[in-house]
């Protein structure tokens, strides 16, 4: 962790217990782990989540003397690591497009070579999940593996709870066709 991002601090405005404060450093040791495995989930592919988790830490860092108090800056983090990985997996699929459209003459080539993500799946419902829009799948990591409620779920996507409805159940229907009983 880069030399002062750990003396900011959740609830070091003015006005409040300075007693109560959590540095950086304390909620990056608490947090990063499930971090990382929220952004595997969503992602499939360790070496973007471990990206991604870092990522979250760094925009936290900017915002954290402003949060209320540790559990919120745990829920914002959720929120950051959902995002980052949903932009990504879009970015992504733009990227391949534009492959997939110079393999077939249509553009240009891209300038950069991110390559595709080289995770390892454990087997068919695995790759069903990762083969979901990344919206869906999020929604699904964040309502079945996270057990988050409807409502908490559309705050850190930032959508209706009827959208998550939606989300999910397109998504779990998608995963029954494939794999069967899900």
């Amino acid at each position: 962790m880069a030399e002062g991002l750990g003396r900011a601090a959740v609830g070091s405005t003015a006005g409040r217990d300075a007693g109560a404060t959590v540095g950086l450093e304390e909620l990056y040791r608490r947090h990063a782990p499930e971090a990382r495995r929220l952004a595997y989930l969503v992602t499939g592919d360790h070496a973007a989540a471990d990206d991604i988790a870092q990522d979250a830490f760094v925009k936290l860092a900017g915002r954290l003397v402003g949060l209320r108090s540790p559990e919120a800056a745990r829920a914002y983090l959720r929120k950051i690591v959902v995002t980052t990985a949903v932009s990504r997996a879009r970015s992504r699929q733009r990227e391949n497009a534009r492959v997939e459209a110079y393999a077939r003459g249509d553009r240009p080539a891209p300038q950069d070579d991110t390559g595709t993500n080289g995770s390892s799946t454990d087997g068919p419902l695995w790759e069903a999940l990762l083969r979901l829009p990344p919206r869906t799948r999020a929604a699904i990591v964040l309502r079945h593996w996270l057990d988050l409620s409807e409502q908490r779920t559309a705050e850190l996507l930032g959508c209706g709870v009827g959208t998550v409805k939606s989300l999910v159940s397109r998504g779990l229907a998608t995963l029954r066709e494939e794999v069967g009983h899900v």
